[in-house]
């Protein structure tokens, strides 16, 4: 069963219905939650335990210096140019392989992931 996804509200929305169109769970916070806080969107990841999808770097510091819980999952995608629908196409394909690991902090840069653990997730000790 694939995960249900949050996207940020950098996230082009030819990416959301991409995503949809492929049978994903989505919520994307510019069609719903418009200008909401990081604070805001990383709890509704959480108390919907939803896969956090952003371009936004800020989560990193949520998560490992300020120490909020962080939702299953949190992949920051660092590609400066892309196409609107490109980033659905890479979440189908991370998923698809297998590399997206839950209860881990993802960076992916247009070619290669990184995995950082989210030692402060809830359940898990800190």
């Amino acid at each position: 069963m694939k995960p249900r996804l949050l996207l940020n509200e950098n996230m082009p929305i030819p990416a959301a219905r991409r995503l949809r169109a492929a049978g994903w769970e989505v919520l994307h916070i510019a069609e719903r939650y418009a200008s909401v806080t990081d604070e805001a969107v990383m709890a509704l990841a959480c108390a919907e335990a939803r896969w956090l999808i952003t371009f936004d770097r800020d989560y990193g510091e949520l998560v490992f210096q300020r120490h909020l819980p962080p939702p299953p999952l949190i992949l920051l995608l660092r590609v400066p140019s892309y196409e609107p629908e490109e980033p659905a196409r890479w979440m189908v394909e991370l998923y698809a392989s297998g590399a997206l690991l839950e209860g881990h902090f993802c960076v992916f840069d247009g070619e290669t992931l990184r995995h950082r653990p989210l030692a402060n997730r809830p359940g898990r000790a800190h």
